[in-house]
């Protein structure tokens, strides 16, 4: 497939009216696709689009275009599961993680001060953990990451591996997870979903992979959270550009699956 071009296929729906004047996200999401399985893509997105738990979009957007910059191929970070009995015991967990991987427990507290501020964060935040502050300048927008993708095929090779569920929503999380810890300036994320049905959330990092944590907020609140904790950051434009659009593929190489 890495043979063939490629287009990056994106969706984005609102409720009342596009997100640029004022509408409530619904759903977003991307695939990379062959010209070929393009239908297919956009039938993928169309369904995740008029399914979502948050409502039933009046605005809805897909858009694709063909790749023209080299594709990176990238491992998919470890996983582990951490299982917690309640939102506060999650959230300590999260807490420990970021610090084990670098971040410091002042940038941390400040980071949550500003999610709780954020009523309807669309994308992520970027926080720069030397200075203590916000970097992107985006308000509730937020940077979205883009332009990347897991050949099905491989991903359930890789679930069946680990014994993990099938599940789409890993998938993308983990590819996104994996090509945000991949840049150097990228010290930890730490995320949860805003669908209200979906508690799950995570802390991704180069030193720790992808740590799952099944409580990370209550069931039935529609707040997400994504934050990038950055350090040593000379060229702020430059990651934001790695973000949304430098194209990755994740591949789960043949030799990693007899040495787990």
């Amino acid at each position: 497939m890495l043979k063939e071009n490629l287009y990056s296929v994106r969706m984005r729906a609102a409720q009342n009216g596009p997100h640029e004047k004022g509408g409530k996200h619904i759903s977003g999401g991307e695939q990379l696709s062959t010209y070929e399985n393009l239908k297919n893509a956009v039938n993928i997105l169309l369904e995740k689009a008029l399914s979502h738990s948050r409502g039933n979009p009046d605005f809805l957007q897909i858009q694709f275009e063909m790749i023209n910059k080299p594709i990176k191929k990238l491992k998919p970070l470890p996983i582990v599961t951490n299982d917690v009995g309640s939102v506060e015991e999650g959230q300590s967990v999260a807490r420990n993680l970021l610090e084990k991987a670098g971040v410091p427990t002042e940038s941390i507290e400040k980071a949550h001060k500003i999610i709780t501020e954020c009523s309807e964060l669309r994308g992520a935040i970027l926080f720069d953990i030397g200075s203590g502050l916000r970097i992107d300048d985006r308000n509730e927008k937020g940077v979205r990451v883009s332009r990347m993708d897991w050949l099905t095929t491989d991903f359930e090779k890789w679930a069946d591996h680990y014994n993990m569920r099938r599940s789409q929503r890993v998938k993308e999380a983990l590819v996104l997870a994996t090509k945000v810890s991949a840049h150097p300036a990228t010290v930890a994320e730490l995320c949860w979903s805003d669908d209200p049905e979906y508690t799950t959330g995570y802390v991704a990092s180069k030193k720790q992979g992808y740590q799952r944590i099944t409580h990370l907020k209550e069931y039935g609140d529609e707040r997400g959270c994504r934050i990038f904790f950055v350090d040593g950051l000379s060229d702020l434009q430059s990651y934001i550009d790695y973000l949304e659009k430098q194209p990755i593929f994740v591949q789960w190489e043949k030799d990693e699956r007899h040495t787990s």
